[in-house]
């Protein structure tokens, strides 16, 4: 049986580990060819060998435009092509009120957060318009269409990353190149959980992840699980294919219904609960 990703070479930053392993591991399901990047070297090493000679792995610091562009090089070096760039790396940025975050912080969380997808966008666009077909993904989140959940700048880098991406599609259509972005809810990775993975330390991280599972079972969306790496991998497997052949400048929100409001479930008693109507007419005053 055929994939829907037969013959097609894939880039995927942030692959490691997470979202980006996952959608590397489901890219490489569906016949793909994948070149993995990431900080992690380690990791992104053993994840590269364990999910097989299809799968390719290099250091890539998003936030460096030389490394971006050896990546997305490492790809067509390898299988002569690139069909589908997966900008997924990320971290959560500066923290804190807003008088405290100071200029090398904010700096850095753009260089990563918006400036590396920047990049990837840069040094895809010639392949693809050589090829006259690709397919640029990008992650977002929630957190880039409304506040309050999320550190002041990853909301305004993932808002910027949702905007670019709409314009950069305009561009690129011209092309027959597609551009969208994935904007997922709250995901169950070592991110999330604030632990980095590592090798040596790959089951204390899990179980750290796993904690976060239960402590957010059914509390923060209609939804009652929480989020998967899968989950994300799907929507991604989607815009790669040519199942999305006519999909461009859009953003894919995977929430668990997040977006909808605070679950029904936590609603007040008052709202769920059904009451009986009294019209009141002039008579019965």
């Amino acid at each position: 049986m055929a994939g829907r990703l037969d013959g097609k070479v894939a880039v995927i930053t942030g692959g490691a580990s997470g979202i980006g392993a996952a959608t590397a591991e489901l890219f490489l399901a569906e016949g793909a060819r994948v070149v993995i990047g990431d900080m992690q070297a380690e990791v992104g090493e053993e994840t590269a060998g364990r999910l097989g000679s299809d799968c390719a792995f290099r250091p890539c610091d998003v936030s460096r435009e030389a490394d971006v562009a050896a990546l997305i090089g490492e790809a067509t070096q390898r299988w002569g092509r690139l069909d589908a760039l997966y900008n997924n790396a990320g971290f959560g940025g500066a923290m804190g009120p807003v008088e405290s975050i100071s200029e090398d912080d904010f700096d850095l969380t753009f260089d990563v957060l918006l400036k590396g997808v920047f990049f990837g966008m840069k040094h895809a666009a010639p392949i693809m318009k050589a090829q006259a077909s690709g397919s640029i993904i990008s992650t977002a989140s929630m957190a880039g269409l409304q506040t309050s959940y999320a550190p002041h700048l990853y909301n305004v880098a993932k808002a910027g990353v949702i905007h670019l991406t709409r314009s950069v599609a305009n561009e690129l259509a011209e092309e027959n190149i597609r551009v969208n972005c994935i904007c997922p809810g709250f995901i169950a990775t070592p991110l999330a959980a604030n632990k980095p993975i590592s090798v040596a330390g790959r089951a204390e991280s899990e179980a750290r992840v796993q904690k976060m599972r239960e402590r957010s079972e059914g509390h923060s969306q209609p939804l009652h699980r929480v989020g998967e790496p899968t989950d994300i991998a799907k929507a991604a497997l989607y815009l790669a294919s040519d199942d999305s052949e006519w999909v461009t400048g859009i953003e894919i929100v995977v929430d668990g219904g997040f977006r909808t409001g605070r679950p029904w479930r936590n609603q007040p008693a008052w709202t769920r609960e059904p009451h009986p109507i009294r019209v009141y007419r002039p008579a019965d005053r």
